[in-house]
């Protein structure tokens, strides 16, 4: 049984084929090889019509294997081969496939060709009887490109052709009517006169009996099976043509099946691996091509950080991810590779989790788990906005939930870990609106057993860059520093925007920690609270906070006691004096070190 691919294969071969055949017909017509053939003659083998017994005798033709189309006369030993049909003219060429017409001619008279007659090449009237001779000799004096040993010369020519020097006449025939021009020595032609078509053929139409008449009279007809043969060959080219585009069409498809299912293999073993990491807590390294497929050549963007876009990606239809591409890489990738090893250790229901990355060339990327509430800056509103405001128990849950995270990030593993960016847009929120926090692109290693870090470069989101890693002339770098990230970020949770803020001038300024002391004492009326309760949360959150931003580093807690007061009641809380005036300055009789604002800024270079 023949499969479709099967079909569509051989399609073209059959179409070709037919196209080939030497023997091609409508109801009027047939060909064989060059030689067109129709009314009055026929084909044996292919005739269309029931009763050939209406046909003229000495008309039937046939078709050789070789595409020769043969006359048989019952009065000829042998067949007459034709080259040409004149239907306008009735007349027809016949040649010798052996090229030696003299021994053809050597057989024929006028009485043999019935119903035909000889014709001149050059007149349309009977060629004049004349005798000729026949001599044979041998191939090379006759010619060097033909095996003829025999002659024909006519008799009355009074000259001694060269030709017959060393041949030998055979006989004289006399009163012949046929004629061979020196034109074509090869070809001799043939007429008939009944059926008369010639008007027919003249008029391009075709002829056939008159189907009431007698003594073989003839009528025209137009063959509509002749347009119809051109538009079946058209057809036929046609379907050849379609058959050949549905091939190609195939092998494409196939190959694009090929490439799917190639693809859709290394994809699957590409999740089975990373499933596998999964299971193990390791994180998976991916490449630049992985990459940009996840997240479909980063189609969908999350949002814009300082130091790089975050896009959402998808490693199976269960597996959704954020893909994080950082910007301003440099080196071989080998400090990323390390610090990457390292927070791919890193577990904790606040931390989100590092799945993989990606160090390909000047390629470094990070691809977290995806959350679709997005950041906590979302959720940074006063209580009045309703629609985005989360309620003061929510957010004390959020403010607790990151101090245990960065708890686990001092204390809770082999290495301290400083994350230096703690800020809303690197707390992520889940389903449940617990807080992860994420993007350790900044993040430091160092022994818990040191209290200082070495830092050769400011690191930070501006507003939460604690004053000992701007200037040195604040303290040392150490784990204080995120306290103070920490504490920027609770005091925008109760004020519900921003703690920062440039002017047109572009000098900065801290606008929270003297209206914040307001709130305290109960004298601030920008922050409407009502319930009791939701006042309470939100002082303790300002006490923390305030603690958490003093310029001295040795005056901030650590974030274990940070735990401690975000847990208890917060009623034996006292708000540290603040070291802002009104105008966002630092007072003198607060703070012994000033704020000195016109120092160089280090810039990142790590």
């Amino acid at each position: 049984m023949l499969t479709t691919t099967h079909k569509l294969s051989i399609l073209p071969l059959l179409t070709l084929l037919f196209l080939l055949n030497p023997v091609t017909a409508n109801k009027c017509t047939h060909k064989c090889g060059n030689v067109q053939i129709q009314f009055p003659f026929y084909l044996k083998t292919t005739n269309t019509n029931s009763n050939t017994t209406n046909y003229p005798r000495g008309f039937d033709l046939s078709c050789t294997d070789k595409h020769e189309t043969t006359l048989y006369l019952p009065s000829i030993p042998t067949k007459l081969f034709i080259k040409h049909i004149d239907y306008t003219s009735q007349q027809l060429q016949i040649y010798d496939p052996n090229s030696c017409l003299p021994s053809l001619l050597s057989t024929l008279s006028n009485s043999s060709i019935s119903p035909y007659k000889f014709n001149s090449p050059y007149y349309d009237s009977d060629v004049v009887k004349h005798d000729v001779s026949f001599f044979s000799c041998s191939s090379t004096t006759t010619s060097t490109s033909s095996s003829c040993s025999l002659l024909q010369l006519d008799s009355a020519e009074n000259f001694v052709d060269p030709r017959i020097v060393s041949c030998t006449k055979e006989r004289d025939v006399a009163s012949v009517g046929w004629y061979v021009s020196n034109d074509d020595p090869d070809t001799l032609l043939l007429g008939w006169s009944k059926p008369d078509c010639r008007l027919c053929a003249a008029q391009g139409m075709k002829c056939r009996f008159r189907s009431n008449g007698t003594r073989g009279e003839t009528e025209c007809f137009a063959c509509k099976t002749s347009k119809l043969a051109k538009s079946t060959i058209g057809l036929i080219i046609a379907g050849a043509v379609i058959g050949l585009m549905l091939l190609l069409l195939l092998a494409i498809v196939l190959l694009y099946v090929y490439r799917f299912f190639k693809m859709k293999g290394e994809d699957q073993a590409r999740i089975e691996k990373f499933l596998e990491d999964y299971r193990a807590m390791k994180p998976t390294r991916f490449t630049y091509a992985d990459i940009k497929r996840m997240t479909a050549g980063f189609k969908e963007s999350l949002g814009e950080g300082t130091h790089g876009a975050v896009f959402k990606g998808m490693l199976s239809q269960e597996i959704l991810v954020a893909v994080k591409i950082l910007n301003d890489t440099q080196g071989d990738g080998k400090d990323f590779i390390n610090e990457v090893g390292t927070m791919g250790k890193i577990h904790h229901v606040s931390v989100v989790r590092l799945l993989g990355y990606c160090a390909d060339g000047i390629h470094r990327a990070l691809v977290y788990d995806f959350f679709p509430n997005g950041s906590l800056q979302k959720f940074l509103a006063p209580p009045d906005n309703r629609d985005v405001f989360l309620g003061w128990e929510k957010l004390q849950q959020i403010a607790l939930g990151v101090a245990r995270g960065i708890e686990y990030l001092h204390l809770g593993c082999e290495h301290r870990i400083l994350h230096f960016d703690i800020n809303p847009n690197n707390v992520l929120l889940d389903d449940n609106f617990a807080p992860k926090i994420t993007d350790f692109g900044l993040a430091k290693l160092c022994s818990k057993n040191r209290s200082t870090v070495s830092v050769t470069a400011a690191r930070g989101t501006l507003g939460y860059i604690a004053p000992e890693v701007f200037s040195r002339n604040f303290g040392n770098v150490s784990y204080k520093s995120d306290i103070y990230s920490y504490g920027m970020l609770l005091l925008e949770m109760v004020g519900g925007r921003k703690n920062t803020n440039i002017s047109a001038e572009e000098t900065f300024q801290v606008l929270y920690p003297d209206w914040i002391h307001n709130l305290i004492d109960g004298k601030d009326v920008q922050v409407n609270i009502e319930d009791e309760g939701d006042i309470k949360i939100a002082k303790k959150l300002a006490i923390v906070g305030l603690w958490c931003i003093q310029w001295n580093p040795v005056d901030r807690p650590s974030i274990k006691t940070v735990v401690q007061m975000l847990e208890g009641e917060g009623e034996k809380l006292v708000a540290p004096p603040t070291p802002f005036d009104s105008t966002g300055s630092t007072r003198t009789n607060a703070q012994p070190r000033r704020l000195n604002l016109e120092l160089e800024v280090i810039h990142e270079i790590e």
